[in-house]
């Protein structure tokens, strides 16, 4: 017979849980997303050729710039080195950002809301992160 401790135990393991999941499947968009970005800069895909352009980015150094995406996303995806990942694609994000907003692109918004669901995928999964920024529930 479990004690009421035990019960009480089993649901926060449970919510746990659903939270880790929840910010699995974020983390997991926000990965996609980014190789998804990285590949077609590094092939040198048309599109991305063009809008890289209107962004004032020189054709030659899309290669690089994907090869930077592809290193934040792996340490994104790491677990010792997430938060690092997340500070990094962060950067990243806040000058595609900046660039958009440079030349007034409405689309802007994408790249914010990227590392919004970074942040909040990485903080849903990561235990320690919560336990750093905790957030008071009103009960």
């Amino acid at each position: 017979m479990q004690t009421m401790a035990q019960t009480v135990s089993v649901a926060d393991k449970a919510k746990v849980s659903t939270k880790v999941w929840i910010g699995r499947v974020l983390s997991g968009l926000v990965v996609a997303f980014m190789l998804f970005d990285a590949s077609g800069k590094i092939v040198g895909e048309s599109h991305v050729v063009k809008a890289m352009a209107e962004l004032g980015w020189p054709p030659g150094q899309m290669a690089g710039i994907g090869v930077l995406v592809l290193v934040c996303t792996a340490l994104y995806v790491i677990p010792r080195a997430s938060v690092l990942g997340a500070v990094a694609l962060t950067g990243f994000l806040g000058g595609a950002t900046a660039a958009k907003v440079r030349i007034e692109d409405a689309s802007l918004f994408f790249s914010v809301v990227v590392g919004v669901l970074a942040w909040a995928g990485l903080y849903l999964r990561e235990a320690r992160l919560r336990a750093l920024l905790p957030f008071k529930r009103d009960v």
